[in-house]
């Protein structure tokens, strides 16, 4: 009898795994431009992936945003 794989966990606050991407390289101090060439998607593409990220976790900025992501374990600080 074999393990079947776990299925993956759910994002906190019904963040899509695109969302999560973009929170983590917000975390990591990109702007929205570096974001757009790290995902190869569009700079509106990127916006409309914050603001809706942003909505779901009710922050006001990106300092929100980074705390948000850190407290719920989807980044760590760098260094």
């Amino acid at each position: 009898m074999t393990d079947a794989p776990e299925p993956p966990a759910p994002h906190p606050d019904r963040l899509t795994d695109r969302e999560v991407q973009v929170l983590r390289l917000i975390a990591d101090g990109l702007h929205n431009a570096e974001i757009a060439i790290a995902l190869r998607i569009g700079e509106a593409t990127v916006k409309t992936h914050i603001n809706n990220t942003f909505a779901k976790i009710n922050a006001r900025n990106r300092a929100d945003a980074v705390r948000y992501a850190y407290q719920r374990g989807l980044a760590e600080p760098l260094g």
